[in-house]
């Protein structure tokens, strides 16, 4: 009686993940997850250098792990398991001090890395404009003594100042005037990205460097927008119980023109998006989110900026239309035009390559720098 139980047990066991193989196979892959506001990995390409690097079976965990049927309720249930068992993390976000998740950052692939900073090398030699380079540092760095005791993660500031020291651009020292502000609210403490505060810090830090006036806090009164934003990090570590982050806005709209680039066609936009607040990425308030080209124009009588960028940029752009007349936001992930010829029929005055230390050390798109 005992063993028919148990094969009956095993049966279902097995009927069960064959389900979840089989929907999991049947269903559409999906291009993004709007759960955790990230592009989710495709079916990987069989290449013989990623056949032989072992990259190509890494790929194609993560497209298993990003496709897999119920996703979501899987990491919820994973996470509560984590920590009942005593874990300090679930899926690569560390569950650290005062209710802030923290994404783990892992060393990076030095070949695609040195790819990266030669892109970069060589871009500044093609064009005939100030190249600035400014790499952000991740909470996992400026907030490290949050982290529970022994939880890994990359020495940032080591792997930066080795980029900044082949770069051929002119550095920005982000990591400094972070540090210097680590006990304020500068990193969302669900999400990866910094609050509009940090971006304030992080603005100071580029005019500073481009030898332009800095910012004063004082001249701004801070509007908090809403105190339900649940980020990336919650969505990834399905940790339920932490309360939700706050997103404040700092600059006006008033005398700026935006126009977005969604789809190829230029629109206008918006500095601010209300309605995205009513939804899940909140985030993307700033701007409407990831997009392909938006340019900035303000009353501000300065030089006109491209900045390459990731979405940290987004609510970096309202500081910066404070000194710049014209900002040119411009996404490698979706914008394919070529960098330079951009540069020379814009009449751009001084370009700005900004990036998390995290997107940088992972890119594969600099190589459109040199396009």
């Amino acid at each position: 009686m005992k063993k028919s139980h148990n094969l009956l047990i095993t049966i279902l066991f097995c009927l069960f993940l064959g389900g979840i193989a089989v929907a999991s196979i049947l269903i559409p892959d999906k291009s993004y997850s709007e759960m955790e506001n990230r592009n989710l990995r495709p079916l990987p390409e069989l290449t013989t250098n990623k056949f032989t690097s072992g990259r190509f079976m890494t790929e194609v965990e993560s497209y298993t792990s990003d496709q897999i049927v119920f996703r979501d309720t899987w990491v919820a249930i994973k996470a509560l398991g984590e920590v009942l068992s005593g874990k300090q993390e679930n899926n690569d976000i560390c569950f650290a001090e005062e209710n802030t998740l923290i994404r783990r950052v892992y060393e990076p692939d030095e070949s695609q890395l040195e790819e990266n900073i030669q892109y970069l090398h060589t871009f500044t030699q093609q064009v005939k404009v100030p190249v600035y380079f400014g790499l952000i540092p991740t909470a996992a760095s400026v907030w490290r003594d949050k982290l529970p005791a022994g939880a890994p993660s990359a020495d940032e500031e080591v792997w930066t100042e080795s980029l900044y020291s082949r770069s051929g651009a002119i550095n920005i020292d982000l990591a400094s005037s972070l540090k210097a502000h680590s006990q304020e609210y500068i990193y969302y403490r669900t999400d990866h990205h910094w609050t509009s505060l940090g971006a304030f810090y992080g603005a100071n830090a580029i005019l500073k460097a481009m030898d332009l006036e800095e910012l004063d806090l004082s001249d701004y009164s801070p509007q908090t927008v809403s105190n339900s934003f649940l980020g990336t990090n919650y969505s990834s570590a399905g940790a339920w119980w932490i309360s939700p982050d706050s997103i404040t806005t700092y600059v006006t709209e008033e005398g700026k023109e935006v126009t977005s680039n969604f789809t190829g066609h230029e629109e206008p936009g918006r500095l601010y998006t209300p309605e995205q607040l009513e939804v899940k990425n909140k985030y993307a308030y700033f701007l409407a989110g990831n997009q392909p080209l938006c340019v900035i124009r303000s009353q501000a009588i300065g030089p006109k900026i491209l900045v390459i960028r990731d979405s940290y940029a987004d609510c970096l752009a309202p500081f910066l239309t404070e000194r710049f007349s014209e900002i040119h936001l411009f996404d490698l992930r979706y914008n394919r035009l070529s960098s330079s010829d951009y540069v020379r029929e814009n009449d751009i005055d001084m370009v700005l390559i900004l990036y998390s230390v995290e997107t940088y050390f992972s890119d594969e798109n600099q190589f459109l720098l040199v396009r």
